[in-house]
């Protein structure tokens, strides 16, 4: 991994015990073990077998704290387990953001084309739905004509790349999507960032899902995402079906999935494996890359 924003903070092992052991004394014998990770907002952290502690990278992401605390609060029962907010740490030692300690979840985090449960995915999605959900839409519930501009401003970045990407291919894919009759129902509970790194599995089920700093109301297409930035060909089709959404909800998801890979992509593609790679997976099951790299 390396420097993914210009405004990071710089975050170690070193720190991360220095923090705990000012504000959380009874945890400061435990070991502390960086997690590999390709998150893009938190710096994430092994404290002892049960713990995890999340420090927000750039100030941008010091608000998550407060946002995923709240989310996490307002859930009732799910079909699979979600972290639980432990405690919160105050700025100290030179950083100058809150941070987080949650419990550990079990489970070993999904990746792209492998076998994964579409049909827990699923499950999921339509139980997180059915929470109330109260309020305007969150950011990522709104319509697509929130993200046109920077989507189309992604394409041709893109386009100007070494990537074997299509922005011919991806503007149509784009503006198929953006076409599409947009959510009249009422509002939605979402996830809003279904990233394969955010679901846990065990024994081939899905058993937890992280991340909750995005979690909102609006449009539930954000939650389609992963019928391609995780499943397959050959899977997809049982997602959708057990989700049970119309073809225009179906439709925004993709353009959902697609303006995420395209923004992602140039931004990360040299300083972030995991979310580059992934992105490059949802455009090549998109037809808009022509190889994976």
């Amino acid at each position: 991994m390396g420097r993914m924003h210009a405004d990071e903070h710089a975050i170690d092992t070193t720190l991360v015990r220095r923090l705990v052991r000012g504000q959380f004394p009874r945890w400061a014998d435990l070991p502390v073990t960086p997690l590999a990770s390709g998150g893009t907002v938190n710096a994430v952290y092994h404290l002892g077998d049960d713990l995890t502690v999340r420090l927000p990278l750039t100030s941008g992401g010091a608000s998550d704290i407060t946002k995923e605390r709240r989310a996490l609060g307002a859930l009732g029962e799910l079909p699979v387990a979600v972290p639980d907010v432990v405690a919160v740490g105050e700025p100290a030692e030179d950083y100058p953001w809150p941070w987080a300690v949650h419990g550990w979840l079990d489970g070993t985090p999904a990746r792209e084309g492998r076998d994964a449960p579409a049909r827990d995915l699923a499950e999921f999605v339509r139980a997180l739905r059915a929470h109330p959900a109260d309020g305007p839409p969150t950011r990522r519930g709104k319509p697509l004509a929130d993200v046109d501009t920077a989507t189309r401003r992604a394409i041709e970045e893109l386009r100007g790349t070494d990537e074997p990407f299509d922005a011919e291919a991806a503007l149509a894919a784009w503006t198929e999507a953006f076409d599409a009759p947009p959510w009249t129902g009422p509002p939605c509970r979402l996830h809003g960032d279904l990233m394969p790194g955010n679901l846990l599995l065990r024994d081939g089920r899905l058993s937890g899902v992280l991340d909750w700093a995005t979690a909102g109301v609006g449009d539930p297409a954000i939650d389609l995402i992963p019928a391609w930035n995780l499943l397959t060909a050959d899977t997809r089709p049982a997602f959708r079906d057990a989700v049970g959404d119309d073809d225009a909800t179906w439709a925004r998801g993709r353009g959902r999935a697609l303006s995420m890979a395209v923004i992602q992509l140039p931004y990360y593609r040299h300083t972030n494996p995991v979310i580059s790679a992934n992105a490059r997976y949802v455009l090549t099951e998109l037809g808009v890359l022509t190889r994976s790299r």
